[in-house]
């Protein structure tokens, strides 16, 4: 299945609303997440975060790929370079809610390695292959 072309206006409706704006700023600093790692991070529930999900991976910013149960997310590497430059300028401007989610994202990475329960590895907190993609 492709995805449409990202147009301006399709990128500004995918940044309008803030989840989406919060996962895609999370996944420009995270080469990779996990959809668990991602609600954890937003504090919101798995279908709120998933539909948000499948909503920037139709606009084409978002890929996906599966890893056993788990479905990772990665911002699309083949954005326009005028889709980079609008990213990182919102990235910088770091609205609360990213700082907050990543720092949310780090104390779950914490708090799962403590229980054995996730497969996901240490995260710093922020300010101090293609196969199995999915389409």
């Amino acid at each position: 299945m492709t995805t449409a072309v990202l147009t301006p206006a399709a990128l500004h409706r995918c940044l309008a609303d803030e989840t989406r704006l919060t996962l895609t700023l999370l996944l420009c600093t995270e080469p990779e997440l996990c959809v668990c790692e991602m609600t954890e991070a937003l504090a919101a529930p798995q279908p709120r975060i998933s539909r948000h999900l499948a909503y920037l991976r139709r606009a084409g910013l978002l890929r996906g790929r599966r890893r056993g149960a788990w479905i990772f997310y990665r911002l699309e590497p083949t954005l326009p370079e005028w889709v980079s430059i609008i990213l990182e300028a919102s990235r910088d401007a770091a609205p609360p809610e990213v700082i907050t989610a990543h720092r949310r994202l780090a104390d779950a990475g914490t708090a799962r390695r403590r229980q054995a329960a996730c497969h996901t590895k240490p995260r710093p907190a922020l300010f101090s292959s293609t196969s199995g993609d999915i389409a």
